[in-house]
């Protein structure tokens, strides 16, 4: 403030100079007569002006006004200028005279953030960070878990979002993780972008031996191996935590590393709450700090410097040493690098706190903004650029402006991760060869072709998210496990409930969703009391792009997550009679599924009926069948895709029965897990499943029909797929040519066996 104030002064007076000098230089030109001592401006002017005499008295005011123009001029080339961008700013936590200063009294080290409020916010504000524009940043970031990934999913959404740099992510993540974290980077193809995985269970050995209370478990102590686990020719890296959302262009961070003095190794913002100064309850005993300590949500790491500094061997007799009375961390890591840092000061350069504000209860994070406003225009001033909502509360923490951080957060969850696929012009990328074979594919399609669309859809590669909520669940023993696989989309999440009643078993689940439907699929999952008490549900989010419902990539999807060795491939709109896991249990043992091909085949029925006394038993349902309370399913509008069947041997057989493939025959099935994918060409409506049963049959499957099975079809309004079949020709054209050219690729796969596929007569 007090810069702003003499800056004005100074500019005021510059102003009077201009209007008062030139007219007290006329008026002294007009009237030389007049003897005016001129005042000495400066000890040294006052040495070298002539002290009397007309002449010596021009000069000396000649002097003067020059120097004031000139000074004016300077001004001006100061005013005129951009404002400074922070790279250009004094080091972290700086006074110009104490520029290694590495602890601020007040906490916040925001003096570097008061200097650039004076600035003001400006939509104009023009920034360049000094990173270069195709210069690699590194990330890590440790990972475990179900839940963490879909954080980690809104974090790098924020920092795709403002980048201009290629990124390398580091991630150290368990089994799972790295499952999940592989599928979402491969199919999300983002260019310029590199992920690399270290398996943290191998490097649980390292710090297993320290007792840890905090909520994040062993994996809250992996970043203290970090100079021992990432590559020994990565010399420089940013670390984050999963809860951080970025408000601005991660290179902005990347450049504070040009800031580092001497032996400082490690950037941290000052922690914002009262934790490490031990007053928040009595006997209240933290880890010993620099201070307020600092907080490890964000951490510069200098790894080269870190190395020859035997950082391994610090960390680990420091924390040796502050057990023997401490007993265990409370803050896993960040209680080490405290104590670290408490003994060696030097280590730290104090970043400014709006690199790291902390949203938990009763924080002064408040401090590292001028006003919420200024998010507006993050790169312009004294604002908060990242966002750490580094309290087990998470969003429901209380703040000042929690509402705004939380708006933030929210766009970044909901936000199309799609649009995030844009490449990085200017710079070279290494050669991605899904993404160039992709490109070449897709070129060789013809665009003038009427059916283009669906020919690509085929080669659409969607973004995927395994395992989207937690899953906990272990195959039986005795090799006869089942899972139920479906697909659906958002107008049909009120059957996931009632499945779960009529089926115990495994379930896999792919969902066809935006980035919005998901967190309306996680709030509608996390509020039903039937659908968390199940560990056993795997949910796999496909995101929605395209003009078509993929439904047989859906399919794919679910069936590969399969980790069963047999699978029950359903719809969602069909409930399971009640039993009918363990029914299909016993048949794989009756049947001797393990050493034959079969697909056992589950009579399908339907009801027109919302409300529907559902059979408990075959004689139950034969009742309702004969009252007309159920009909076989699509008699009346597609009689061929079940009627292989055979409902009339199906209501008094007692045995399993053998039956034989026909045209357009698509009967839900239980086979094996390696049995053939679905086809990717079909898309929405049409000939989806009567493919797939076409390859089980050139594959020499035998089709069983189950006695004592059955599933019902309940009603619902018709998709929008079957809307545009029924009033789009060039649909059923397009679909009419998939269908030939499939039926030709299987002459070809499988030879004579396979060309009654093409002579067998096909009304679909």
């Amino acid at each position: 403030m007090l810069g702003m104030c003499r800056g004005r002064r100074k500019f005021l007076a510059a102003s009077l100079a201009l209007l008062f000098i030139p007219a007290l230089t006329w008026l002294y030109l007009s009237v030389g007569s007049f003897q005016v001592k001129p005042l000495p401006l400066s000890p040294l002017e006052a040495q070298s002006s002539t002290p009397v005499g007309g002449a010596g008295e021009r000069q000396a005011l000649e002097l003067r006004v020059r120097a004031v123009e000139e000074e004016n001029r300077a001004l001006r080339r100061e005013l005129s200028r951009p404002p400074r961008s922070p790279s250009a700013r004094l080091p972290s936590g700086g006074h110009r005279g104490n520029q290694n200063r590495t602890h601020s009294e007040e906490g916040t080290g925001d003096n570097e953030g008061q200097k650039a409020a004076a600035v003001g916010n400006s939509s104009d504000c023009v920034h360049q960070p000094a990173v270069d524009k195709c210069e690699t940043i590194h990330v890590a970031i440790v990972c475990a878990g179900y839940n963490a990934s879909r954080d980690v999913v809104t974090l790098v959404k924020s920092v795709l979002f403002h980048r201009r740099n290629p990124l390398h992510f580091h991630f150290i993540t368990d089994s799972i993780a790295q499952q999940i974290l592989s599928s979402l980077f491969h199919t999300w193809m983002v260019p310029a972008v590199r992920v690399d995985f270290y398996d943290a269970d191998e490097l649980k050995s390292e710090v297993s031996w320290i007792p840890n209370k905090h909520y994040s478990g062993i994996y809250g102590l992996m970043k203290l191996v970090l100079t021992k686990t990432l590559p020994s020719d990565l010399q420089r890296v940013i670390v984050l935590d999963t809860d951080i959302t970025f408000a601005t262009d991660i290179a902005e961070l990347w450049a504070v590393f040009h800031k580092f003095k001497g032996q400082q190794v490690l950037g941290l913002v000052e922690n914002q709450s009262d934790w490490y100064l031990g007053n928040l309850w009595k006997n209240h005993r933290p880890w010993p700090a620099l201070g307020r300590g600092f907080n490890t949500g964000v951490i510069l790491l200098l790894l080269d410097r870190l190395r020859k500094l035997r950082w391994e061997q610090m960390w680990r007799l420091t924390a040796e040493r502050e057990l023997m009375s401490m007993l265990s961390t409370s803050l896993a890591d960040q209680d080490i690098f405290n104590a670290v840092i408490k003994q060696n000061p030097f280590l730290v350069h104090q970043l400014p706190c709006f690199w790291n504000v902390q949203l938990s209860d009763h924080t002064r994070s408040e401090k590292c903004y001028k006003d919420v406003s200024d998010l507006k225009y993050p790169l312009c001033g004294s604002s908060a650029q990242v966002i750490h909502w580094n309290s087990p509360k998470k969003l429901r923490v209380k703040n000042k402006h929690v509402e705004f951080f939380r708006n933030l957060y929210l766009t970044f969850l909901e936000y199309d991760g799609n649009l995030l696929r844009r490449e990085l012009f200017g710079c070279p990328s290494e050669a991605d060869h899904n993404s160039e074979n992709l490109q070449k594919t897709l070129s060789e399609l013809d665009e003038d072709d009427p059916c283009y669309e669906f020919r690509r859809e085929r080669f659409t590669v969607h973004r995927t998210h395994l395992y989207f909520l937690h899953y906990e669940y272990e195959p039986s023993s005795d090799s006869t496990d089942v899972t139920l696989v479906a697909q659906l989309s958002m107008d049909r999440l009120q059957m996931l409930e009632a499945i779960c009643k009529h089926w115990e078993g495994p379930i896999s689940l792919a969902l066809y969703l935006s980035d919005a439907e998901a967190q309306q699929f996680l709030r509608y999952a996390q509020g039903s009391e039937v659908l968390m008490s199940r560990g056993n549900v795997g949910y796999h989010i496909v995101y929605k792009e395209g003009q078509f419902y993929p439904v047989n990539l859906l399919r794919n999807v679910a069936m590969r997550q399969v980790n069963t060795p047999y699978m029950f491939l359903s719809d969602i709109d069909f409930l399971p009679m009640y039993g009918l896991y363990e029914y299909l249990r016993k048949s794989v043992v009756q049947l001797e599924m393990a050493n034959t091909k079969k697909a056992l085949v589950v009579p399908a029925f339907e009801t027109l009926r919302y409300r529907l006394s559902y059979p408990k038993s075959k004689a139950e349902l034969l009742s309702q069948l004969d009252m007309g309370t159920l009909f076989t399913f699509r008699y009346h509008v597609w009689t061929k895709g079940h009627a292989p069947t055979n409902f009339a041997k199906w209501r008094t057989a007692t045995t399993p029965y053998r039956v034989q493939w026909e045209a357009d025959f698509e009967p839900y099935v239980m086979v094996r897990r390696d049995s053939p994918e679905y086809d990717r060409r079909f898309v929405g409506f049409g000939w989806n499943k009567v493919a797939h049963i076409m390859e089980l049959d050139a594959q020499e499957y035998e089709f069983v029909v189950l006695p004592n099975a059955y599933m019902i079809h309940m009603p619902h309004a018709p998709s929008f797929d079957i809307t545009k079949f029924r009033s789009n020709k060039q649909y059923r054209v397009c679909l009419k040519t998939l269908k030939e050219e499939f039926q030709q690729n299987m002459s070809r796969r499988y030879g004579f066996a396979a060309l009654k596929y093409m002579t067998a007569e096909n009304n679909s």
